[in-house]
């Protein structure tokens, strides 16, 4: 029965946040390796661009709530989720226009997008801090849990409960329709063939007679979807506050680079491989050792090998042992 019990507390504690949360990094990793493998540079704004379509999706939902309208027993903010997607299409596609076309026709280097994608980012993250504020916004409303540790407990009799929050399950579920989707698209349709064939190919595609303005387009609205629903998302598990999704920068593109930039599939797999490092190796597992060690080995203190402040210091350090070791990643990088 311990070790049912211990179990049950590893997936309370590591797996199902680490589930969660590997979600949600796949989806912001996706939207990384995309531009790097279609318009071939490094997008140091995409975290900013999470914060910025989360905001967009919060005023709604704020309007939503003030005017009664809600989803029930699923957070409001799912029903404000496609105006956000819209909204922050229409700006990426602005940014586009204005910024980022200019430089494209240029031919500049890599690292000149990247030091452009800077600029874009700290206006980027200037408006959502002018406009919502710095501190932490909270939207999420319905059920909050799919599972309570108390019924769980009642249910099965054990000492330790389960919770699983609604927000949790959303985001898998999210995200799972998501990717099949962005799969379907770039497989099936012919916009998303043009895409993978500009990707593989710039020279060969045009000569084909692919339009490059057009999977332009196409990107930044995939790249606006998946970068609102990943940051709307990770705001409803947790919470909202700008500074955080410039945080969050690191842990996605140790995501993309691990799975190998540029591999969606390779962006998916990093995306899980660095939540369930961080969460793992900060976790502490003092609970989890006792059920199963006898009374006279249970450790003492948290038996925890890194304190959560340290939490993105393991997505660095996982970063530079792939660098150092696999510099393609897990899965071959450099084209969708």
């Amino acid at each position: 029965m311990d070790y049912i019990n211990a179990l049950v507390a590893f997936t309370n504690f590591v797996l199902v946040p680490g589930t969660a949360y590997g979600a949600q990094l796949a989806l912001g990793a996706l939207g990384v390796t995309l531009i790097y493998g279609i318009l071939r540079f490094s997008n140091f704004a995409h975290g900013d661009t999470m914060a910025f379509g989360t905001m967009f999706v919060i005023l709604i939902t704020w309007a939503f709530q003030g005017a009664g309208i809600s989803a029930g027993p699923v957070p409001t903010a799912l029903l404000a989720l496609p105006f956000g997607i819209a909204l922050t299409g229409l700006f990426l596609i602005g940014t586009d226009r204005v910024v980022y076309r200019f430089y494209r026709k240029q031919r500049v280097k890599p690292v000149v997008m990247v030091m452009v994608s800077l600029g874009v980012m700290f206006i980027m993250n200037g408006l959502t801090r002018f406009i919502i504020g710095p501190d932490d916004q909270r939207f999420a409303d319905g059920e909050r849990f799919l599972i309570t540790a108390r019924n769980f407990r009642e249910m099965t009799g054990l000492r330790e409960g389960l919770a699983i929050k609604t927000t949790q399950g959303i985001t898998v579920i999210t995200a799972v329709i998501v990717v099949v989707l962005l799969f379907w698209f770039l497989n099936r349709t012919r916009t998303g063939k043009s895409m993978r064939a500009f990707s593989d190919n710039e020279d060969l595609a045009l000569l084909s007679g692919i339009n490059p303005e057009r999977v332009v387009l196409y990107t930044w609205l995939i790249v606006a979807a998946l970068a609102t629903v990943a940051g709307t998302l990770y705001g409803l598990d947790k919470s909202f506050k700008p500074f955080t999704y410039f945080q969050l920068l690191l842990p996605i593109f140790a995501a993309a680079i691990v799975g190998g930039l540029g591999n969606p599939v390779g962006a998916i797999a990093g995306g899980f491989v660095i939540a369930f490092s961080e969460v793992t190796i900060t976790y502490a597992f003092k609970k989890v050792a006792t059920y199963v060690l006898p009374e006279a080995l249970a450790p003492d203190g948290l038996a925890q090998l890194l304190s959560t402040d340290y939490k993105f210091a393991v997505s660095f350090a996982l970063l530079i042992v792939v660098l150092m070791f696999k510099p393609t990643g897990l899965f071959k990088g450099q084209s969708v």
